[in-house]
């Protein structure tokens, strides 16, 4: 099964400007997880997809594979698209890293490649939810599963809705997980998704994978028990900063 990673890394951002080029230490966002990915055991290739010229030569800079892509895509699944289409020869699957990830394990794109068999549509991962504040984080995407390891629902609320118990208590009496956004699509399904148009789920939560959930594809997903940290602000930024340091 060929696999291609596809890391996009847009440079506009209203809360942190040039995010993928932000300074780590002596190494640039992007390039950390460009690294961190191509130790992947699983991916075929690894590709920045960017929008801006500046992360492009950057990219080259470090030796990294990069592709200039459009500046109107919507979504981070569009612009893995484009750059499947430039592909030759293609790929039987494409995982979409997220580019604010600079820690991300390799361990845990494989785990998501374990997922991908020929006939699994979409994947994605999982993890536990254990205390009450990243329950009630409406930033902190949650995912619903059924027992076939399949998604239900994604949502900001804490859902299910436990009738009878206290809040603070929910987390002892019911398995909740968060949505980890790291995403694999079969080729084909990439095609097709980057095609629908906006769902009214969709819009409610601005959450682009339920417009799939809603046109009837299956996304499998698998638990990991491995923290991400993702960077949003400069605030974040400092807070990696601090963990990069400790894990020296």
């Amino acid at each position: 099964m060929s696999i291609l990673g596809i890391i996009p890394a847009r440079y506009a951002s209203t809360r942190f400007p040039a995010k993928p080029l932000a300074d780590m230490a002596g190494k640039s966002m992007i390039r950390r997880v460009y690294e961190q990915a191509r130790k992947s055991k699983s991916l075929s290739k690894v590709v920045v997809a960017t929008d801006h010229e500046d992360i492009y030569n950057h990219v080259m800079d470090f030796g990294g594979d990069v592709c200039m892509t459009s500046t109107h895509h919507a979504s981070g699944t569009d612009r893995c698209y484009e750059v499947l289409a430039k592909e030759r020869p293609s790929f039987d699957y494409v995982i979409n890293i997220q580019g604010d990830e600079p820690f991300i394990a390799p361990e845990q794109i494989d785990l998501l490649a374990s997922l991908l068999d020929g006939n699994t549509e979409l994947a994605t991962l999982i993890k536990k939810i254990d205390s009450a504040e990243p329950l009630f984080n409406p930033n902190l995407v949650k995912a619903v599963v059924n027992k076939n390891a399949e998604a239900l629902y994604f949502s900001r609320s804490p859902i299910p809705y436990l009738r009878n118990i206290d809040h603070v208590e929910w987390v002892t009496h019911h398995h909740y997980y968060k949505h980890i956004g790291m995403y694999a699509y079969r080729k084909d399904v990439l095609e097709k998704i980057t095609r629908l148009e906006i769902s009214t789920l969709e819009k409610a939560e601005s959450l682009e994978q339920l417009r799939w959930l809603e046109n009837g594809y299956k996304i499998k997903v698998k638990e990991t028990s491995i923290e991400t940290i993702g960077i949003d602000t400069p605030e974040d930024l400092e807070n990696a900063l601090r963990h990069l340091t400790n894990n020296a």
